[in-house]
């Protein structure tokens, strides 16, 4: 078997009732949400478990995700399952910085919880987000450059699939140059703000001061940043790439192909939906990809990965 990569999924996936199962069967879970609770003043079960309309708003999505995730994680590696490395897409990015051990989990809950809030604010009136289908991505990031206005790529995806994000009206024109060009389909996201765009400078700039107070660990398994595709290894790099990343491409192919030149050949997706399991099978067919998302996939995965060695 080769490296082992767990992968964690951003924002979009989230519903009511994710991760409620490993509250409710496994302790180490449950002391996740508490912990979240604690740090947030937040009442996560809550949150994650009963019917509610904020778990759609950003400011609220983002410490559900995570706290969901983070609770996965525990169980897994409770059962002793380490990764080589760790990545996330987004605010995935920080279930890949706990696998590594670079923070705290009170830290990243308190960090998160104000990520959600500083992006919810930081949100202006006119942005827009628009998925591209079956165009080139350097030739997506080249007609955004050529168009008037704020409009660049949000998401590097995978291969057909790619994000771009900006001002509405300059994300429309960009739309229809790229369909002029030959983009098979460009759809309008129903997203809250224009993410991952030079219009949310602000709210990352705001998280690094949030980011400064901050206590970082050294950490013997790396993960790989969405800013560069690149991993980190260094804990003095974290901070500034995570104040980025709020306004920055998301470079996930670019990621999932960094690690598999590096020798991943098994990724686990830890969290709800199935999202990065769906890019990986576009990025690349001769790796394996699993996910965690409830009780019985934590087992099934444990025997699987049990019976590779």
């Amino acid at each position: 078997m080769g490296k082992l990569a767990f992968v964690f999924p951003g924002q979009g996936a989230q519903y009511v009732g994710m991760g409620k199962e490993f509250y409710e069967q496994i302790s180490v879970s449950r002391k996740v949400y508490t912990i979240a609770s604690e740090v947030t003043g937040l009442n996560l079960p809550g949150l994650c478990f009963e019917k509610n309309e904020q778990i759609d708003i950003t400011e609220y999505t983002q410490i559900a995700m995570l706290t969901t995730e983070a609770a996965i994680l525990a169980a897994l590696q409770e059962k002793g399952v380490k990764a080589d490395v760790a990545a996330g897409l987004s605010l995935g990015e920080y279930g890949a910085i706990l696998t590594a051990g670079a923070m705290s989990l009170e830290d990243v809950f308190r960090v998160v919880r104000q990520r959600g809030i500083l992006m919810q604010e930081a949100v202006p009136t006119g942005g827009a987000m628009c998925a591209v289908l079956g165009m080139d991505g350097e030739k997506i990031a080249k007609i955004c450059d050529e168009t008037e206005g704020i409009v660049s790529v949000a998401n590097y995806n995978c291969p057909g699939q790619i994000v771009i994000t900006g001002e509405e009206g300059a994300v429309a024109v960009a739309a229809e140059k790229l369909k002029e060009a030959g983009a098979r389909r460009c759809i309008p996201l129903n997203v809250s703000g224009p993410f991952h765009s030079a219009m949310l400078k602000e709210a990352g700039e705001k998280l690094g001061k949030v980011l400064e107070q901050v206590e970082l660990r050294a950490f013997s398994t790396p993960y790989v940043t969405n800013v560069t595709a690149e991993y980190v290894t260094e804990p003095s790099e974290i901070k500034e790439l995570l104040g980025r990343q709020v306004y920055s491409s998301v470079k996930w192919q670019q990621s999932v192909e960094r690690m598999i030149a590096d020798g991943v050949d098994t990724f686990i997706e830890i969290g709800p939906g199935r999202t990065l399991t769906g890019f990986l099978k576009k990025i690349n067919k001769n790796v394996t990809g699993l996910h965690i998302e409830k009780v019985e996939d934590l087992d099934a995965v444990v025997k699987m990965l049990g019976e590779k060695q």
